[in-house]
């Protein structure tokens, strides 16, 4: 796309990029309002035409203050401190991925979808492991663009929604306006069409029950009883009929100094097992020396204990303090976080009588990998134990369901969710929820749900083929413009 018209002035581009950051911000978790995305990706394409790397820098900046100011403001509920640091530190992240788009190139504005797709690539992995929230990418479960998930994975939904609001902005900017957009809208619906084919293979059902205590949110996990949660969560399990085949509780139900073998803990669980006859899979943590672990336990129907997954991604600042012996010198971090988790090991597999179960906790439900690896291990369901109850308001409970919602649609599995307080949800292969409990309440959903088997593409792939094809986007436009 040859620059057609001259930049559009430093005041008219700021107020771009405010809008297009707002638009974005309008289509985070929980609102999910998938058109804002494009059409934020198009706001964005006119205020980077024609700009300088450090005109580039400003229009990101902009937009970053505004999309991260906005959607990380429950963080202040912690800390302050932490809220200005993440917010900087995202919109940093996003001011840099614009400044590579090389818009003063010919068909440089075509590279903004890439450089959109290298920003959700480092947000999982910077900083302290990842911090991928919000992503732009769960305002679009409930567009088209989310059947490209089972064929690359967010990536290419993320490359999908953004091509489309490119197309849209060149239809204005783009001499040969026709030819250009058509193009461009074919490479953004070629993804969702083929996506729309993959399935992966039916090897039953199962029939569960995702277990929801109820009680009090926005209280830190040190300034409430254990037991009381204990207590909750399991007054629900009792109300459950019949034998269903696998049952699920949240993440730290129950809290043992040690291990949890031989504890009340397990007695009241094994007990629970053996009366329904079915499989059961707690929540659990065990306080060891100055740390914990958090752990799915798996007892079978007889009430034995049968397996364990340890949580492998921690939570940073909220189960884990990084650097904690250097922040220790300046502020008591004892009220915040008193102990550290200990990282598991292993495969997030749990063997049980009704089949493999993928399981991860929590956090790892918004990092693709983490999924892959239990899906590829076997996995024919995933399990997502989990606890939001210290947020007051809904924005981390409903990320996580989005985030269940597309590691569903990308590897092809059911996702049970399970949460003290909620949202617990029961979401079916094609990312539809079918039952999703109310913030607080106790809640005791029950369905038949389909096992899957077999590998979506991205399955075996990974991010890694979305990932160079958004460096070559990149590239592209600067190798074209050297040669010419």
């Amino acid at each position: 796309m040859v620059p057609s018209r001259p930049a559009l002035p430093v005041p008219l581009s700021l107020a771009l990029a405010v809008l297009a950051g707002g638009l974005w911000a309008l289509a985070a978790s929980p609102r999910e309002w998938w058109p804002l995305l494009p059409l934020g990706a198009a706001v964005l394409t006119f205020a980077l035409h024609g700009r300088t790397v450090r005109g580039r820098l400003l229009v990101g900046a902009v937009a970053g203050a505004v999309l991260y100011g906005t959607t990380l403001g429950w963080i202040g509920g912690f800390a302050l401190a932490g809220y200005l640091a993440i917010a900087l530190v995202e919109t940093l992240m996003l001011a840099a991925a614009l400044a590579l788009v090389p818009t003063t190139r010919p068909g440089g504005i075509w590279a903004l979808p890439g450089s959109l797709v290298l920003l959700e690539a480092v947000q999982t992995r910077f900083p302290f492991d990842g911090f991928p929230l919000p992503a732009l990418v769960h305002s679009q479960l409930d567009g088209p663009f989310a059947w490209a998930a089972p064929l690359g994975g967010s990536p290419l939904v993320t490359a999908c929604a953004a091509t489309a609001g490119v197309a849209l902005a060149a239809l204005v900017l783009a001499r040969r306006r026709a030819r250009v957009v058509a193009a461009a809208l074919v490479v953004a619906a070629l993804p969702v069409a083929v996506g729309t084919l993959v399935d992966t293979t039916d090897s039953g059902t199962l029939d569960v029950a995702v277990v929801q205590g109820g009680g009090p949110r926005g209280l830190r996990a040190v300034f409430t009883d254990p037991q009381d949660t204990t207590d909750r969560q399991f007054a629900v399990a009792e109300r459950i009929t019949g034998s269903p085949d696998l049952v699920v509780l949240p993440e730290t139900v129950i809290s043992v100094t040690g291990t949890v073998a031989g504890s009340a803990g397990d007695l009241r669980t094994a007990a629970l097992a053996r009366r329904l006859g079915a499989s059961v899979v707690v929540g659990v943590v065990e306080n060891q020396g100055t740390g914990f672990r958090n752990a799915a336990v798996l007892w079978g129907p007889d009430g034995e204990i049968l397996g364990r997954y340890e949580k492998e991604h921690r939570v940073p600042f909220g189960e884990y303090i990084p650097g904690r012996e250097l922040l220790e010198r300046v502020t008591d971090l004892t009220a915040l976080v008193p102990r550290d988790a200990i990282p598991g090991e292993g495969t997030a597999l749990l063997d049980s009588p009704v089949g493999p179960l993928g399981v991860v906790i929590s956090y790892e439900v918004l990092f693709a990998d983490r999924v892959r690896e239990a899906v590829t291990a076997g996995g024919e369901i995933v399990l997502v134990p989990t606890n939001a109850a210290s947020y007051v308001t809904e924005d981390v409970p409903a990320i996580e369901v989005a985030g269940a919602r597309m590691r569903a649609l990308e590897f092809g599995r059911t996702v049970l969710q399970s949460a003290p307080t909620g949202y617990s949800v029961i979401v079916l292969p094609d990312g539809r929820v079918v039952e999703q409990s109310v913030l607080g309440d106790p809640a005791l959903l029950r369905a038949d749900v389909p096992l899957r088997t077999g590998l979506t593409p991205y399955a075996r792939t990974g991010d890694l083929p979305v990932f160079i094809l958004a460096a070559v986007a990149l590239l592209l436009p600067v190798l074209r413009g050297r040669r010419r």
